[in-house]
């Protein structure tokens, strides 16, 4: 057992202990796995996490993450088709590529609206939206917020903020309340944009 809480390996335990899903024990795990996979995982995932943190940005159109100032969506004309998806984070984005249904672009908005956190339209990419939805032609709106209280509050101020200015839907069918999208499986996602209803 390592006892010495300032070597370089206990600092990589309290590191990994900070990701979600991992705790103080699995993170151990973890990286006693790595250190005796040195040259399979380790070595080859230190030289990833060192290029990711050098050249990792989010876009600057719809809040994606990827390696240049536009992601690859945004970059791509045959998405420019007049159909936004929000979601609230990214996760929620590649869950939803995951599914391979939706063939439009998104908009991250980095979170909900939150009075209890002070989080507020401005805290969010909230006034991004309504100039892109003015600027880039679109036509719907799918509010694929999470089934939360927050996620439900800001789908509601999004739809006063775009109200008459491009038809509003949300997911619909297979998505529980209280639900997040990056849990839910590639089936159930693809079920609840094809049902999507106005709002």
């Amino acid at each position: 057992m390592i006892k010495n809480s300032t070597t370089d390996i206990e600092d990589l335990i309290a590191l990994m202990a900070k990701l979600p899903g991992l705790g103080p024990r699995s993170a151990r795990r973890a990286v006693l796995h790595l250190i005796r996979k040195r040259a399979l995982l380790l070595t080859p995932l230190a030289e990833t996490m060192s290029e990711v943190a050098a050249t990792a940005r989010e876009c600057l159109n719809c809040g994606n993450v990827g390696t240049s100032d536009l992601c690859t969506i945004c970059e791509d004309l045959t998405r420019a088709n007049g159909e936004l998806c929000v979601v609230e984070e990214v996760s929620d984005l590649w869950a939803i590529e995951r599914a391979g249904v939706f063939k439009g672009r998104y908009h991250v908005l980095g979170g909900t609206l939150s009075a209890l956190d002070a989080i507020g339209p401005e805290d969010l990419r909230i006034p991004r939206l309504v100039d892109r939805v003015q600027s880039e032609a679109i036509r719907e709106v799918i509010l694929a917020l999470n089934a939360t209280i927050d996620g439900q509050t800001t789908a509601h101020y999004i739809a006063d903020q775009l109200h008459g200015q491009a038809r509003l839907t949300s997911l619909a069918q297979g998505v529980p309340i209280g639900g997040e999208l990056d849990y839910l499986d590639e089936g159930t996602i693809t079920a609840a944009l094809r049902a999507r209803k106005d709002i």
